[in-house]
């Protein structure tokens, strides 16, 4: 039952849940509850001692902020507080002080701003709004802006369907008209809206001249369209700056789509998705797979070619592998290979080839290049396909025979074997200095010369992933397992 208890009989309990609290968020409360009052009860329980006094388990928070304001000589010490008394029942009175703290649904920010907007429009001043809710009075300005909000960006943030700091951003500039049209172009993009590129849409005021949208548009549609220029009569043509983005935005749009519909038309891709970035982002891609296709088969004059060309590379690394070459020699001979290294690249570098029969599945991206050229994005992308809900093993059973299955070696056998290829080839190491230096050798012309290597060392990679081998020279160890060293 509710009781009113004094203050002073009212101590904190041990088993309340809360240990950890906001002090900004506290002077909220003190404030609140001494313009308004104590709005909602305390739950507490009788404590056997000291007798006569109880222990608060739920509003905690409460308490601490009567207290304080019985400490300034704001309340009195026999306060009467309202207070819903328990019996101590052990772990249910936990139980309700967690209930009481987690069963709460913080208001929703659009709810909060129309709320101060309420006050003001009642007659409050700003001021005295935040001092009644112990709030700054930047605070109350900034709800009271995104109360002001292009309709369709408040009811977005009502909805949950943009966050706080989305309509933060959106808020940046009064411009409610702008706001709309941002929101619908953030709409209508396939990336989601971050409130960077939220902000820098609305406060961003003019655009040069030399951007790619402006290269895209034209400056005579541009101006057609009823956008503004402001020119520089001392200044070059870039200096210009284009001061409606909004119309800008629209018109680079239109033609970023015509130009997708053109080239997916032309190449009878399923889809050519437009955007005025340079680049292809994660969020574009949500959904979609990347299509791997593999470069056309090498002819057989060409596999001629490049193995006359390894052979030339090889005598070029003898050359340099030899003691008694010169540094000239040895100059000429890396210039050589690297020629040779293009030579081959020239050979084996065919673009992927594109099965006709995919090409309706898949789509592509079309981008804006730095000089406000629509660009297709040469990767290429197919939709994600659902996965069977019957799964691959019991399509297997309706079958009948069941696919023969590969057995697949643990992680931690996969690293103890590692581990042990690692030491047999670190004891060797260790053992002899001389085959230590040549493999170094090897290992270092090995990696400049990868291209033309005959053989790779198959080096051993522990389960960090780091090659090991010795750290130093030094003679036989007597234990086997000594010597080794990670160099990686």
């Amino acid at each position: 039952m509710i009781q009113t208890i004094p203050l002073a009989k009212l101590v904190p309990s041990k088993r309340n849940v809360r240990r950890r609290s906001d002090a900004a968020a506290d002077a909220q409360l003190r404030a609140d509850i001494e313009a308004r009052g104590l709005l909602q009860n305390l739950i507490v329980t009788a404590n056997k001692k000291p007798r006569g006094t109880f222990a608060v388990e739920a509003g905690g928070r409460r308490h601490a902020a009567l207290k304080a304001l019985a400490n300034d000589g704001k309340l009195a010490a026999d306060f009467a507080v309202p207070c819903l008394v328990l019996d101590d029942l052990g772990s249910a009175v936990a139980e309700a002080s967690l209930a009481e703290n987690f069963q709460k649904l913080a208001l929703n920010p659009a709810d909060e701003c129309l709320a101060f907007q309420h006050f003001i429009e009642q007659g409050s001043d700003v001021e005295g709004v935040a001092r009644r809710f112990g709030v700054t009075v930047r605070f109350v300005e900034g709800r009271l802006r995104l109360a002001s909000l292009a309709p369709m960006v408040f009811q977005a943030l009502a909805d949950g369907e943009i966050t706080l700091d989305i309509a933060k951003a959106y808020a940046s500039t009064p411009d409610r008209e702008r706001q709309a049209h941002v929101f619908d172009q953030m709409s209508r993009g396939y990336g989601g809206a971050h409130p960077d590129s939220i902000r820098r849409m609305m406060t961003q005021a003019t655009v040069s001249a030399a951007d790619p949208r402006a290269r895209l548009v034209g400056e005579d549609a541009y101006l057609a369209a009823g956008g503004r220029i402001d020119r520089d009569l001392f200044a070059d043509d870039t200096s210009t700056r284009w001061l409606d983005i909004a119309i800008l935005e629209r018109l680079a749009n239109e033609k970023m789509e015509e130009a997708a519909a053109t080239l997916a038309a032309e190449t009878g891709y399923a889809w050519v998705r437009p955007t005025l970035d340079r680049y292809v982002d994660w969020q574009q891609t949500e959904g979609l797979e990347r299509v791997e296709l593999e470069p056309a088969a090498l002819t057989e004059s060409e596999q001629e070619q490049i193995a006359a060309l390894e052979a030339q590379a090889a005598d070029k690394i003898a050359l340099l592998e030899d003691e008694a070459s010169s540094d000239q020699v040895r100059a000429e001979a890396e210039t050589e290979l690297e020629i040779i290294e293009k030579a081959v690249e020239a050979i084996t570098d065919k673009p992927p080839v594109l099965d006709e029969a995919l090409r309706p599945q898949i789509g592509a991206f079309l981008v804006l290049g730095p000089d406000g050229t629509p660009r297709l994005h040469q990767t290429l992308y197919a939709e994600q396909t659902p996965q069977d809900e019957n799964g691959p093993d019991d399509a297997d059973d309706e079958a009948g025979e069941p696919a023969p299955r590969a057995v697949a070696l643990s992680q931690r056998l996969t690293d103890e074997l590692a581990i042990q290829r690692r030491d047999i080839l670190a004891v060797h190491v260790a053992a002899d200095p001389d085959f230590a230096l040549d493999l170094a050798i090897f290992m270092l012309v090995d990696r400049v010369c990868s291209r033309f290597s005959i053989m790779r060392p198959n080096c051993p990679v522990a389960p960090s992933g780091k090659v090991l081998l010795t750290s130093r020279r030094r003679s036989r160890p007597s234990n086997p397992m000594e010597g080794t060293a990670d160099v990686g």
